[in-house]
C-alpha cells in the first residue's frame, strides 16, 4: 500500500537548493533512513511526508485515510500535565514510564525541559495506531535502556517508518534503505547503515576516478590545440580558453573536503600541555534541596589523557557531575580541586547563546571584529565556507548551530574537554570526524552520551550512575558496561562503597549500598585502565623523540661555532627548553611503565 509519494519536490535556502526534483515513495513495511550533513533538509524533508508543511515546489500525495505520527525535531506540546498530553489509558503510562518520564506524570508541561518535552511528545505518537511514522532524531535524551526499547519497538513496527537519527546502531538494525541529501542531490541505497557506508566510499572514489579522467582528457586536448597554426579563428581559440578552464577549474564540488582538523597543528595541535594533576573529587556528594542525594562520597581522580564515559538512566546526575567538574556547581558534600594547568572547555546540551541576527564569522571573532588567521582555518575545517561564514546564525539549521558551538568550544583550545550529549542534532560526518580527533587528541576528555558508537569509539572507563544515589567503575569500560547488560544480570552499577568491606570491588568508587553505612573511608580510584597508560605511555615515547630530535639538532648547530651572538643564545636557550623537555618525558615514561606493570 502506497502511504506516501513525493513527486519532484524541492526546498531552498536563500544561498543554495536544499534538494531538487526529488521524487520519493513509502509504501506499508518500507524502513527508510534519511542521512545528510546538517543543513541539507533533512527535517524539512520530513516535515513534508508528514504534512506539516508544503514543499516549495512538486507535489506531496498520501494514500487515503493513511494515519501518519510525527516527531518533529523541536514538537510543540497542548497545554496541561503530561499525562493528559499523552492520554490516561494504560499503555501511554507504560510508554512513558519507558521513556524515563513516569515520574511526572502530573509534571506541567510548561516546566518540562526540552528533553522532557521530546520524550513526552515521542510517547504522544508512539500511543496512537498509525499507517507511517515519521520521526525527527527519536533517540535525543533518551537513556541506554530506552534507546533499547525504542529500537526493539520500531523493529516490531509494521507500518512505514522514515527515521532521521544519528544513533549508528538503530539505522542499522531498523532501516532497509537509506536516503541520503548530499548538496542538493539525492542518493538512495538499499540496506542499512552500513551498506550506506559502502556505496557512498565507492561514490566518493568513483568522483574521484571521473574527476581525474576529466583533467587529463582536457590536459591533451588543451595539448592538441596549442599546437596548431599561430592564426587561429574564434572557434578554436574559444576551445583552447574551454580546455584551459576544465584544467584550471575546479571539479565536482568537493563535500567536506579533508579531514576534520581540530588541532591546528603544533606538538600539542596548539592544545596546552597538561601537568600530572588534571581534576580530583573528594568525597564529593550533591542534592537538589531535600532530594535524596544524586550520588555520595565520590572518589574521582581525572589524569592527563583520561578518557572516562558517564552513563546511567536519565536523572541520575550525569549533567550535574560534569557542572561540578566544570566549576558550575558546588557540590553539597566535599570539594573539587582542579590543576593549575588546565584550560577547560565544555559542551553542554543547550550551548551558549547564539544571536540569530550575527555572522557566523562575527560569532567565531568575538571582540576584536575580524576573525584571525587561525579562526578563519578553523571555520573551513568545521565546513563553514566562505559563504556560510557570511550567513547570519538565525539562517543556520539546528545541527548548524549545534557544530558552530562545537568549533566556538574547541576554537579555544581547551585541554579537558567535557561534552554533554555532543551527539545530539550533530550529523554522522561530524561525529565520525570527532571520534577520529579524539583517538590521538592528547587532552583529558569526560563524555555523556546515550550514543553506543561513540561511546565505543571515544572512551576506556565507564562510571556509571544508576540513579539510586550509587556511582562505579564499569570493569572493562565501555565493552565491559555494555557486556554485562546483555548478560542477563542486573541493570545496574557494580558493588560501592556503600558495600560490606568484603564485598566492595576493587574499583568501586563511590555511594550508598543497602544496609548500615560503611565507617570505613570510601576508596579512592585512580582512572588508569591499562588501555591508557599504553596509550600515554606512546605519548610520553612521541614526546621523548620529538625532543631529543630538538635536542641533537640544537647541539650541532652550537657546535658549528656560529659567530652571531643572538644566534648562538637563542640556540642555547632552545636546547635548555629540550633538555627538560626531554628530563620530563623521561619521566613520565618511567613513572608510568612502573604504574602498568605495577
Amino acid at each position: 500500500m502506497i502511504l506516501v509519494d513525493l513527486e519532484r519536490v524541492a526546498a531552498r535556502r536563500p544561498d543554495r537548493p536544499l534538494f531538487q526534483d526529488l521524487s520519493l515513495t513509502v509504501r506499508t513495511g518500507d524502513r527508510l533512513g534519511v542521512v545528510g550533513r546538517n543543513g541539507t533538509g533533512k527535517s524539512t524533508l520530513l516535515r513534508a511526508l508528514a504534512g506539516a508543511e508544503k514543499p516549495e515546489e512538486g507535489t506531496v500525495r498520501r494514500g487515503r485515510d493513511v494515519r501518519v505520527g510525527f516527531l518533529g525535531q523541536r514538537p510543540h506540546l497542548p497545554p496541561g500535565d503530561v499525562q493528559s498530553a499523552v492520554g490516561s489509558h494504560w499503555e501511554a503510562s507504560a510508554i512513558l514510564e519507558r521513556l524515563g518520564m513516569g515520574g511526572l506524570l502530573d509534571a506541567d508541561v510548561a516546566t518540562l525541559s526540552g528533553g522532557q518535552a521530546k520524550r513526552v511528545a515521542l510517547a504522544r505518537v508512539l500511543v496512537d495506531e498509525v499507517d507511517l511514522l515519521v520521526l525527527d532524531e527519536p533517540t535525543n535524551h533518551l537513556d541506554l535502556d530506552a534507546i533499547a526499547w525504542l529500537e526493539d519497538r520500531l523493529a516490531r513496527f509494521r507500518g512505514g517508518l522514515v527515521l532521521v537519527t544519528h544513533d549508528r546502531h538503530v539505522l542499522d538494525r531498523v532501516t532497509t534503505r537509506i536516503l541520503e541529501l548530499d548538496r542538493g542531490r539525492r542518493h538512495l541505497h538499499d540496506g542499512g547503515y552500513a551498506a550506506y557506508l559502502a556505496a557512498a566510499a565507492e561514490r566518493a572514489e568513483q568522483e574521484a576516478t571521473a574527476e581525474a579522467m576529466r583533467r587529463n582528457l582536457a590536459r591533451g586536448e588543451l595539448a592538441w590545440l596549442r599546437r596548431g597554426a599561430p592564426a587561429r579563428t574564434r572557434k578554436p581559440k574559444a576551445r583552447v580558453a574551454s580546455a584551459t578552464a576544465i584544467v584550471e577549474g575546479r571539479g565536482p564540488e568537493v563535500d567536506r573536503p579533508g579531514q576534520l582538523d581540530l588541532a591546528g597543528g603544533g606538538q600539542w595541535g596548539g592544545t596546552p600541555r597538561l601537568g600530572s594533576k588534571v581534576v580530583q573529587l573528594v568525597g564529593v556528594g550533591h542534592r537538589f534541596g531535600a532530594q535524596d542525594p544524586l550520588f555520595e562520597a565520590l572518589e574521582l581522580d581525572l589524569g592527563p589523557g583520561d578518557r572516562l564515559g558517564l552513563v546511567g538512566p536519565n536523572g541520575s546526575g550525569k549533567s550535574t557531575l560534569l557542572d561540578l567538574v566544570a566549576g558550575r556547581t558546588v557540590p553539597s558534600t566535599g570539594r573539587v580541586e582542579t590543576g593549575p594547568t588546565v584550560r577547560l572547555g565544555y559542551y553542554d546540551q543547550t550551548g551558549r547563546h547564539l544571536d540569530p541576527a550575527q555572522r557566523v564569522r562575527d560569532a567565531v571573532a568575538g571582540p576584536r571584529g575580524q576573525p584571525t588567521w587561525e579562526q578563519a582555518r578553523l571555520m573551513e575545517r568545521f565546513w563553514f565556507d566562505a559563504d556560510a561564514q557570511r550567513a547570519p546564525i538565525g539562517t543556520l539549521s539546528g545541527g548548524e548551530q549545534r557544530r558552530l558551538q562545537l568549533l566556538l568550544v574547541l576554537g579555544g583550545l581547551p585541554n579537558v574537554l567535557l561534552l554533554d550529549e555532543p551527539s545530539n542534532d550533530l550529523d554522522l560526518d561530524t561525529l565520525r570526524a570527532l571520534e577520529d580527533h579524539l583517538d590521538t587528541w592528547p587532552g583529558t576528555v569526560v563524555v555523556v552520551s546515550h550514543d553506543r558508537a561513540l561511546l565505543e569509539r571515544t572512551v576506556e572507563d565507564v562510571l556509571v550512575l544508576d540513579g539510586k544515589g550509587r556511582a562505579a567503575l564499569a570493569p572493562g569500560g565501555y565493552a565491559g558496561y555494555a557486556a554485562s547488560r546483555t548478560s542477563g544480570g542486573p541493570r545496574q552499577a557494580a558493588p560501592t562503597v556503600g558495600a560490606r568491606p568484603a564485598e566492595r570491588a576493587p574499583d568501586a568508587v563511590a555511594g550508598r549500598g543497602p544496609g548500615p553505612p560503611d565507617p570505613s573511608p570510601p576508596a579512592r580510584a585512580k582512572l588508569r585502565s591499562p588501555s591508557t597508560l599504553r596509550r600515554l605511555l606512546s605519548l610520553a615515547e612521541r614526546d621523548m623523540a620529538e625532543a631529543g630530535s630538538e635536542r641533537d639538532r640544537l647541539v650541532t648547530e652550537l657546535s658549528a661555532g656560529t659567530a652571531d651572538h643572538t644566534a648562538r643564545a637563542e640556540a642555547a636557550r632552545g636546547l635548555a627548553t629540550a633538555q627538560a623537555r626531554l628530563a620530563d618525558a623521561e619521566e613520565r615514561w618511567l613513572a608510568l611503565a612502573e604504574e602498568l606493570g605495577a
